[in-house]
């Protein structure tokens, strides 16, 4: 049994203000366990004990300790360490950021440096004294704090290098249904009330998203973006919650998922309304509890986030229609912007048309002084079914094909080609499915794609229609 002496160990914190973490200690000696304990438990937040090391593995798999103090020698082995390394070296392959600190009544030299080489952070004799152990126990918490805190950097940085990519990240409008935008993020910025984001694809969802962060008190914090329409079901929790190494055939190595990178900044879940029912459920409770629990563990991890979600899905009828839990809607709405698509906000158009004119001039080193006034006429009287996104990719091709100083209509010529009552030929059969599929086509044309109109006008709800639309791959 290791002998403990009595010293004035104030500096190593109370138990009121513990200065070290999460300690597990591994050692087939009860007495050296039970004191080790007693001491430990003062200056530590939690400090959990083992003479078994058969049970490692499962103790490091499912828990998260910010030190580790590793016994070299037990019962079957009691002089070589040949143990004590066997077991380092399994805890490093299941968390290779994991602190280890070695510890026998044996110990040279040669044998400690080995057990450095070996991945052990420090090498400690007992019997030891109380405050040699905590003055060890103490800088290897610390140095277990530096190893999370790259950890975490390192992902932030590779996000917002990620971000830094995205093109076009300013708001351009002065149309009255902006300026009310503009207001709302306004009051809403310094809050950290949740937002639900609603508008047609190509309004602009991340953008406002964006504006919402960067005016907010994390702003110096990061942003992160998922598309939750992208994320198939097999990998949702690995992304959003991450997992560890093992968990499963490709978990390589430790992740960390969207929730734990965003920690202490924003995460924007975009088109959350193609979530099915039982990821809703799985995403609530995580926004509820505000842990998370990476796959292969059964630890929780608290998450501190600012959420922002955004569809162009009808919730509120999905709702109605069963296909959108009504608990997780309240949980993320309680501030709504409805973002107006680009045809109910024509004095917008030639603001956003000069802006994206500047980008691509540059872009594609042309030079263009502007808009000749039929072309101007044309971009305002087109129905932009695809919003802004389609508005972008229309100046875009148009710079890129364009000859004089000024974009002309006859630039535009796709556009013109393509009218919003275009018919559709009724299908040579009387397929119940190809007529439905026709009729659906005529009406969503006929509407300019307004799914709201195109839905009401065929006596559906919003949600019918969308169903049908995937369907029919329309």
């Amino acid at each position: 049994m290791a002998s403990f002496c009595l010293y004035n160990l104030q500096k190593f914190g109370t138990m009121e203000n513990p200065q070290l973490g999460k300690i597990l200690i591994i050692d087939d000696n009860e007495d050296l366990l039970f004191a080790a304990k007693m001491l430990l438990k003062k200056y530590a937040k939690e400090v959990t004990i083992e003479k078994d090391p058969r049970r490692i593995p499962f103790l490091v798999n499912n828990n998260s300790y910010d030190v580790i103090l590793l016994d070299m020698n037990f019962t079957e082995d009691t002089t070589s360490g040949k143990e004590g390394f066997h077991w380092l070296k399994q805890i490093k392959e299941i968390d290779p950021k994991a602190v280890v600190i070695l510890i026998t009544a044996f110990g040279d030299v040669e044998m400690a440096v080995k057990a450095l080489k070996e991945g052990a952070t420090d090498f400690i004799l007992k019997p030891w004294q109380n405050e040699k152990l905590l003055a060890t126990l103490t800088a290897a918490s610390r140095l277990k704090e530096s190893y999370d805190e790259v950890d975490k950097l390192s992902k932030k940085q590779k996000q917002l290098q990620s971000d830094a990519k995205k093109p076009y990240t300013d708001i351009i409008g002065y149309s009255a249904s902006m300026k009310n935008i503009f207001s709302i993020i306004d009051k809403v910025a310094q809050t950290d009330a949740n937002v639900l984001i609603l508008g047609e694809n190509g309004t602009g969802k991340e953008l406002i998203a964006r504006a919402i962060h960067d005016r907010s008190l994390r702003k110096d914090e990061i942003f992160v973006g998922v598309d939750m329409g992208a994320i198939t079901e097999t990998l949702f929790e690995s992304e959003l919650f991450g997992h560890k190494r093992g968990a499963f055939t490709d978990a390589k190595e430790d992740r960390a998922g969207r929730f734990e990178i965003a920690d202490k900044g924003t995460l924007f879940l975009d088109e959350i309304g193609n979530l099915s029912m039982p990821l809703q459920s799985k995403l609530l409770t995580v926004l509820q509890k505000r842990e998370v629990t990476r796959i292969g563990t059964n630890k929780p991890i608290p998450v501190d986030i600012r959420l922002i979600c955004a569809t162009n899905m009808p919730v509120h009828d999905m709702v109605l229609d069963n296909t959108f839990r009504q608990d997780l809607l309240y949980r993320i709405n309680t501030v709504e912007i409805f973002l107006p698509p680009l045809r109910e906000r024509q004095d917008d158009i030639p603001l956003l048309a000069e802006h994206f004119l500047k980008i691509y001039s540059q872009k594609y080193r042309k030079t263009f002084k502007g808009f000749t006034p039929s072309a101007m006429q044309l971009l305002q009287r087109y129905n932009w079914p695809g919003n802004i996104r389609e508005l972008q990719h229309a100046i875009e091709r148009a710079i890129i094909m364009a000859d004089g100083e000024d974009l002309d209509s006859r630039d535009f010529f796709f556009l013109s080609a393509k009218p919003t009552n275009e018919k559709i030929a009724t299908p040579a059969t009387f397929n119940l499915d190809e007529v439905e599929k026709t009729t659906i086509q005529r009406v969503i044309d006929k509407n300019g794609g307004n799914i709201s109109k195109a839905a009401k006008e065929l006596g559906l709800t919003r949600a019918s229609l969308y169903r049908r639309l995937e369907k029919y791959g329309l």
